[in-house]
């Protein structure tokens, strides 16, 4: 084979500059703030660059769906209850900066083991071994109660569970999402897959009970996505299956009812781009769609900050 020769640059044509269309410019780098400086400086100190730039159109997104009085909702996996986050989203739904909390079943156990035992999240392994796993007595008979009640009230999973909470005299109902949703009257709801969750184990269980008050719920967020016409913001925060495919069923339920969606903005908040959330979330509703990666107990109270520090500087 006859060995190449090298290319003859000299002849290649080139252009200024100043000319071509550049993705990143020096007026949108990061500023020097001082720890003294506050959030507010921090905020506007970021560089609008790629992720940041996310940040601040989400967090501008979510101001502005709060001031035209569209919904805000989380959803939220368990995991974020699980990092101690429920303070600071019961906070935000005291500012009417969450209007809906959408939860999957397993989130609803570890609230309730908040509230009524102050703690959560058990060794899995070791009570897999002892066979013990999941069967906390209380934990499985009143999350059940709780079910049976709703089903018999006609009300959402979520409701009941908040109710129960509160007339229990939990000793921590304040650390409790559910609880504080039903003072607050800022609807809580639960979505269950049937044999997922460890109070499908209990002896008290009743499918039919769990299946209607969650159906109850999946209706009333069919509800709460139809209010987002015109404007709103659903945040997926580490659901990687359950609640992805809830938001997408009640978005076709919103819009085959005649619902409009141009101004939708839709998060993801998540440790990692799974398909669901990407899918589900981000890319199929149309509209505006971000994906912010990064742990929960870092990200999420970093984000509320940031929407605060925002609104005051705009007011």
């Amino acid at each position: 084979m006859s060995a190449y020769e090298p290319m003859d640059l000299r002849n290649v044509t080139t252009y200024p500059l100043a000319g071509r269309e550049s993705k990143v410019k020096v007026e949108e780098f990061a500023k020097l703030v001082e720890p003294k400086d506050g959030i507010r400086a921090f905020y506007d100190s970021l560089p609008n660059i790629l992720a940041a730039r996310d940040l601040r159109d989400v967090v501008g997104g979510w101001i502005e769906a709060h001031r035209r009085g569209r919904p805000q909702v989380f959803a939220m996996g368990a995991h974020v209850i699980k990092c101690g986050l429920s303070p600071l989203v019961i906070d935000l739904m005291r500012r009417k900066l969450i209007t809906a909390v959408v939860l999957n079943g397993a989130g609803a156990v570890h609230d309730l083991e908040i509230a009524i035992g102050g703690r959560t999240s058990e060794d899995v392994k070791k009570g897999l071994d002892a066979g013990t796993f999941g069967l906390a007595e209380e934990t499985g008979r009143m999350y059940n109660l709780a079910a049976m009640n709703g089903a018999r009230a006609k009300k959402g999973l979520g409701r009941a569970l908040g109710e129960l909470i509160l007339d229990s005299v939990s000793p921590h109902a304040q650390m409790s999402v559910l609880a504080q949703g039903t003072t607050l009257d800022v609807p809580v709801t639960v979505h269950v897959a049937l044999g997922g969750d460890i109070v499908h184990m209990h002896p008290s269980v009743s499918g039919a009970a769990l299946g209607e008050t969650s159906m109850t719920d999946f209706r009333i967020v069919c509800s709460v996505v139809a209010a987002m016409e015109g404007g709103g913001v659903w945040i997926n925060a580490g659901s990687a299956v359950i609640l992805p495919e809830v938001f997408l069923k009640a978005l076709a339920v919103a819009r085959n009812l005649g619902y409009g969606h141009e101004n939708l903005m839709t998060v993801n908040l998540s440790m990692a781009e799974d398909y669901r959330p990407m899918e589900n979330v981000v890319r199929r509703p149309g509209g505006r769609g971000y994906s912010l990666i990064g742990r929960h107990e870092i990200l999420i109270p970093l984000l509320r900050l940031l929407v605060l520090a925002a609104m005051e500087k705009s007011s």
